[in-house]
């Protein structure tokens, strides 16, 4: 189904693009400073920080997918129980995480992992961190594109990297203080498109709330049995159903403290506030965003009433049934009326770059706290050590600091500071703009991955959560002050990965790759062993220590190559929703991450900066 939207609806979808890059330019100022681009001179208000964490967490994927699982055979509200783990993740960040985040300036909490482990573990979270972002983020920009092509029939390809664009464009524009209030006046925008259509399709409904309710309660499922749509409690103990109670309580919690505390997506606008009580009323407060995922359900329950009164035509009906994410488009393009077509095309618009301006300050952020500013410090310490060689006099340094100061002008090493900050900003910029071309083109591949979760909300979950589980090992690690350095995590983070992807995928290339990769890194440390390095100082033995490493290499292939028969006695392999990840890939870091680890002698008392 393409159908071109008309004149009217693309003057409205341009009319938001530059009202919102004018209005956003207007509201973030310069950005001169590597501590204005990433960290917006620590001066937003908390309102404007929690409405950009809202927008950044609901992507096209809330917009789009939600609605989707309602009206799908068989789909009910279960969905929302997700809600009391994020909520309850967000409390203990606020009142947990945040106040360390301020213990000094910092720009991620893999600069806070660093200060604590050892400068290793700040390059081993930001590897993590951009692999998961990257997996994560590239399936939200298919879905938009997909959106995008299915409601103005501009070819996939070229969705993409139109979205890519503009994300890319509004990051350079004004780094994270642009992207805060752009993702701002975007929250407020697709959630008056999701009341917009609610109303929409409560007015067609007949009987208005009564018939979508009667028609909810007639429900059936896939096998024509009935299926109350409006369910909310799941209490299964089934691992493999991903929207249960258990899994809300325990795995979202867990799965949400990564997300919203060590993923630098959404930490990084707690590092743009005022100060910790700031921060943590901002990401406490953010908890109100959950409303747009009750928006977004009760306009799938509306359309499941809607299309029982209305049926859809055979053509149509065979592609909801091929994928059921295209229900909410089809509605757009075919029951709103012209202009607000593009106020709601804007909606999905906004949603996707919320997400994808927001990954891609990250990204640039991330790699250049990680890699290109420790690269920098150690070239400068160099430098220092060899110009006291040169110059003996430090009167000759005061004299010349304070002849720059009565002329008015910057002292030599305030010159030079400018000019290294400057090229930092510069490098940054660049970096948002190779990372936008990553994403498209892994957008273009991401459609491959579809076939295994079933549709888009849970393959976008799945794949972020890959990582999960190790960075918010390595943050705990440093958190509660364990005394142990990097050494620990740098071999259980490749080790979590490995066991979420084996239970994930069972195919014989992902087994064979599981087998190939944990026999790589199982040898790499017999081969570190026997040389004599990477030895214990710990009371833990080194046989100890290589019983542990050895048997938590062997899970992830375990995990990949074991069947147990089913009820009907069918060979299957072990597999859990996604939920589920990021426990137990925090499990494998956390275990790995201590055990293996060497004390770390402490260091000095942090400096505040609240």
């Amino acid at each position: 189904m393409h159908v071109h939207v008309l004149w009217i609806d693309w003057v409205v979808f341009c009319g938001y693009l530059l009202l919102t890059t004018l209005l956003g330019a207007r509201l973030a100022g310069r950005t001169s400073t590597m501590r204005d681009f990433f960290l917006a001179g620590r001066k937003l208000p908390w309102y404007a920080v929690s409405g950009s964490i809202i927008a950044t967490e609901i992507s096209a994927v809330t917009f789009i997918s939600v609605p989707a699982i309602v009206f799908a055979p068989g789909g009910d509200l279960t969905y929302l129980q997700l809600a009391l783990g994020a909520v309850l993740a967000r409390v203990i960040i606020g009142l947990w995480f945040v106040p360390a985040f301020y213990e000094r300036e910092i720009y991620s909490p893999y600069d806070y992992v660093g200060n604590r482990l050892g400068p290793p573990a700040r390059g081993v979270t930001t590897g993590l961190f951009v692999l998961g972002a990257i997996l994560g983020q590239s399936v939200r920009v298919l879905l938009t594109a997909l959106i995008l092509e299915q409601i103005s029939g501009i070819p996939l390809n070229a969705s993409i990297w139109i979205i890519g664009a503009v994300a890319v464009g509004w990051t350079l524009l004004g780094g994270i203080s642009l992207v805060v209030w752009t993702d701002l006046i975007q929250f407020v925008l697709f959630s008056g498109a999701l009341v917009g259509a609610l109303i929409l399709v409560l007015v067609r409904v007949d009987g208005g709330w009564a018939g979508v309710a009667a028609a909810a309660s007639t429900a059936t499922d896939a096998l024509g049995g009935p299926a109350d749509k409006l369910r909310l409690w799941n209490l299964s103990a089934d691992p493999n159903v991903a929207f249960t109670l258990w899994a809300a309580l325990i795995g979202n919690t867990i799965l949400c403290l990564n997300s919203y505390g060590t993923d630098q997506m959404i930490a990084q606008r707690m590092f743009c506030c005022r100060g910790p009580r700031a921060a943590s009323l901002a990401i406490i407060s953010s908890s109100l965003g959950l409303g747009v995922a009750v928006l977004a359900m009760l306009v799938g329950l509306g359309l499941y009433a809607f299309y029982q009164q209305h049926p859809l035509d055979p053509a149509d009906a065979a592609s909801v049934v091929e994928k059921p994410d295209r229900i909410f488009p089809h509605f757009i393009v075919r029951e709103i009326p012209p202009g607000l077509t593009g106020l709601i095309l804007a909606g999905v618009f906004a949603a996707a770059i919320s997400s994808l301006d927001s990954v891609l300050a990250a990204l640039s952020q991330t790699v250049i706290a990680g890699f290109v500013m420790p690269l920098r410090r150690r070239r400068r310490g160099f430098q220092v050590v060899v110009g006291s060689e040169r110059s003996r006099d430090p009167a000759s340094a005061t004299g010349e600091t304070a002849a720059a100061a009565r002329e008015g002008t910057a002292a030599p090493n305030d010159n030079a500071k400018d000019a290294a900050d400057g090229e930092l900003v510069w490098l940054s910029k660049l970096l948002v703009v190779a990372w936008g071309v990553v994403l498209c083109l892994m957008a273009s591949l991401a459609e491959l991955a579809r076939a295994r979760y079933g549709d888009i909300l849970n393959l976008a979950l799945a794949m972020a959560s890959y990582t999960g589980g190790a960075m918010l090992a390595a943050f705990l690690l440093a958190l509660w002050r364990l005394n142990v350095d990097w050494r620990g995590i740098a071999w259980g983070a490749p080790l979590s990965v490995l066991a979420v992807f084996a239970l994930s995928w069972h195919q014989p290339w992902a087994q064979w790759t599981t087998i190939a990769l944990s026999a790589a890194v199982a040898l790499t440390w017999l081969a570190l062993r026997i040389a004599g390095r990477n030895a214990p100082r710990r009371p833990l033995t080194s046989l100890a220590q290589t019983v542990v490493l050895l048997l938590a290499a062997g899970l992830p292939v375990f995990l990949a190559c074991y069947q147990r028969p089913d009820a009907e006695g069918t060979p299957g392999h072990l597999s859990v929703a996604w939920p589920w990840n990021v426990p137990l890939g925090f499990f494998v870091a956390f275990l790995v991450g201590y055990v293996l680890a060497r004390p770390r002698p402490a260091s000095p008392p942090p400096r505040n900066v609240a």
